[in-house]
C-alpha cells in the first residue's frame, strides 16, 4: 500500500472539521460569537497593529501588495485573506508564505477547545446560540496564529461586508475601501449605497481611512462614515493616485502619487489599470500605516523593490504557453469588465477563447455579457462546489449572449480546458501557423474555486 502524509492527513482531518460548520455562503450576520472567541483566547486581535481592508474587488491583490511593502520595511507581517485557491493554509499566511499545513493543524487544534466552548454558549431563552461558522474559526485561528508569532503588522481581508464581518473584531489602524460594487445581494442587497454603509463599518474612530476611486454616490456615503468617526482621509485621486502607467514586459511601469511624494519607475509584474489602482491604494495604507508624508516619504528604491517582488495567484497568471493560458479569478461583473479590459489592453491576441465556471448565486449573464465582446469562443463548465451552476444551466444563458454557435458545453473542468486548447491550436492552425497556437489564447475564469482547480491541474502550488 503506498504511503500516505501524517501531517497531510491531518490537515484532510481539520478540513473536514471546518466544513461541517456552515460556509461563507451561509451566514447568521453577528459579531457575538467570534467576540467570545477572542475573549476566551485573550484577545490576540490587540497584540498588533491591524491594516484592515474590505470592498468587492481588489481585496487580495491589495492585501498582498500591502504586506510586500511592509515586509520590505522590515516588518514581520501576517495576512489573512479569503476565500483560497487551492488549500486553506493560503488563508494566513505569515512572512509572505502560507503557514503550511502542520502549523495550521496545530493552530486549529490549540483553538478548538474554546470553539467548543463558543459552539455550545446558550443563546438566550433556552435556544443553543449558533455554532461558528467555518470562516469565524478561520479568523480566530489567524488572529491566534498572528499572535503567537508575534507579527508586527496584520493585513487582515474582511470576508463579506465589513460591520458584522468576523474580522471586525479588529480595530485597523488603517481602515482601507477597495472598489465597491454589487456583489453578494443574499446578505448584501442590491443597493451600492446600503453596501458601501455596511462596507465602511470597519472605519473606527483613531483609524485612517484609505479609499480607492468609486462611484460618486459610494464615495459619499464613505465620507458620512468618516465624518461621524472623526477620522483622517486619504483619497484616490485626490491625495494619492496613479499618475501615468505603460504596459511593460511582464506586467507595467507605473508612476505613484503617494502621500509622501511621486515614486516612479515602479514595476509592478501583474496587469491591467486595476492593478495599478489597487497598487495606488496599497502604496498610500503604508504610507499612512508608517507615518510616512510629504516631509517624511518612503525611501523609493524600497518600494519599488517591494512591488517588484508582487504576486498575485489566480489573477491574470500565465500557467501555459503555445497556447498561452491565462487563469483569473474575476467572479462578478464588475471584476470580469476589469478583465476584459486588460485583455483587450495589454495582450495582442488574434482569439480569444473562455473556459468559464461560475457559482450558483453569481450574476452569470452579468459576466458573460462582459466578457462577450473579447472571447470568440466559450466553453461552459462547472467547479466541484456544491454551489457551482451546472454547466447546462450555464449554457442556457450564455447562448442568449454568446449565440449557439460560440458556446461549447464540457461539464468535467479538465476536459472543458483540454477543449479550450484543442480549439486555439485548430485556429492557430486554420490561420496558417501549424505547431502553435500563436495569437490564440485561453482564459480561464468565473469562479475562485474554477481558477483554483485549474492551478492544481496546471501543477501549481499554493502560494
Amino acid at each position: 500500500m503506498p504511503r500516505t502524509d501524517p501531517v497531510l492527513d491531518d490537515l484532510n482531518a481539520v478540513e473536514t472539521e471546518l466544513n461541517r460548520r456552515w460556509p461563507e455562503s451561509k451566514i447568521d450576520p453577528s459579531l457575538d460569537r467570534i467576540a467570545a472567541l477572542v475573549d476566551l483566547l485573550g484577545q490576540p486581535q490587540r497584540g498588533y497593529p491591524v491594516v484592515h481592508i474590505t470592498g468587492t474587488n481588489g481585496k487580495t491583490s491589495t492585501a498582498r501588495m500591502i504586506d510586500t511593502l511592509l515586509a520590505a520595511h522590515d516588518l514581520r507581517t501576517g495576512r489573512f485573506t479569503s476565500p483560497h485557491l487551492q488549500s486553506p493554509t493560503e488563508r494566513i499566511s505569515l512572512d509572505g508564505a502560507p503557514i503550511g499545513p502542520r502549523r495550521f493543524v496545530e493552530t486549529y487544534r490549540e483553538i478548538e477547545p474554546y470553539v467548543s466552548m463558543v459552539d455550545s454558549a446558550d443563546g438566550g431563552d433556552g435556544v443553543s446560540a449558533v455554532p461558528m461558522s467555518t470562516f469565524e474559526v478561520q479568523t480566530g485561528m489567524a488572529f491566534a496564529a498572528f499572535a503567537d508569532a508575534p507579527v508586527d503588522a496584520a493585513v487582515i481581508e474582511v470576508g463579506l461586508g465589513g460591520a458584522w464581518d468576523a474580522t471586525n473584531v479588529a480595530d485597523g489602524r488603517v481602515a482601507v475601501i477597495t472598489p465597491i460594487d454589487v456583489d453578494h445581494t443574499k446578505y448584501l442587497g442590491s443597493d451600492v449605497v446600503g453596501i458601501a454603509a455596511e462596507k465602511a463599518g470597519i472605519i473606527k474612530p483613531g483609524s485612517i481611512a484609505v479609499l480607492a476611486v468609486q462611484r460618486p454616490e459610494v464615495t459619499e456615503e464613505l465620507l458620512r462614515r468618516c465624518v461621524a468617526t472623526d477620522v483622517t482621509v486619504a483619497r484616490a485621486g485626490q491625495e494619492f493616485g496613479v499618475l501615468s502607467r505603460t504596459l511593460a514586459v511582464g506586467g507595467q511601469m507605473l508612476k505613484l502619487q503617494g502621500l509622501g511624494g511621486v515614486y516612479d519607475e515602479v514595476f509592478l509584474p501583474l496587469h491591467g489599470t486595476h492593478q495599478a489602482a489597487n497598487a495606488a491604494v496599497a502604496l498610500a495604507a503604508v504610507e499612512a500605516f508608517l507615518g510616512a508624508g510629504a516631509r517624511s516619504p518612503l525611501d523609493p528604491d524600497t518600494v519599488r523593490l517591494a512591488f517588484g517582488a508582487v504576486t498575485s495567484p489566480g489573477r491574470l497568471e500565465p500557467v501555459r504557453s503555445a497556447p498561452t493560458v491565462l487563469l483569473d479569478a474575476a467572479h462578478n461583473p464588475h471584476g470580469a469588465r476589469a478583465l476584459a479590459a486588460a485583455l483587450r489592453e495589454e495582450f495582442d491576441f488574434r482569439q480569444l477563447i473562455g473556459v468559464l465556471g461560475v457559482m450558483g448565486d453569481k450574476d452569470a449573464r452579468g459576466i458573460l455579457t462582459e466578457l462577450e465582446p473579447v472571447f470568440g469562443e466559450v466553453v461552459l463548465t462547472e467547479n466541484e462546489s456544491a454551489r457551482a451552476m451546472p454547466a447546462d444551466d450555464l449554457a442556457a444563458v450564455a447562448r442568449e449572449v454568446f449565440g449557439e454557435d460560440r458556446i461549447v458545453v464540457e461539464p468535467r473542468l479538465s476536459a472543458a480546458i483540454d477543449m479550450a486548447v484543442g480549439l486555439a491550436e485548430d485556429s492557430s492552425q486554420n490561420a496558417g501557423e501549424p505547431g502553435r497556437a500563436a495569437g490564440v489564447g485561453v482564459v480561464v475564469t468565473g469562479s475562485v474555486f474554477t481558477v483554483g482547480a485549474a492551478r492544481s491541474l496546471f501543477g501549481k502550488e499554493p502560494a
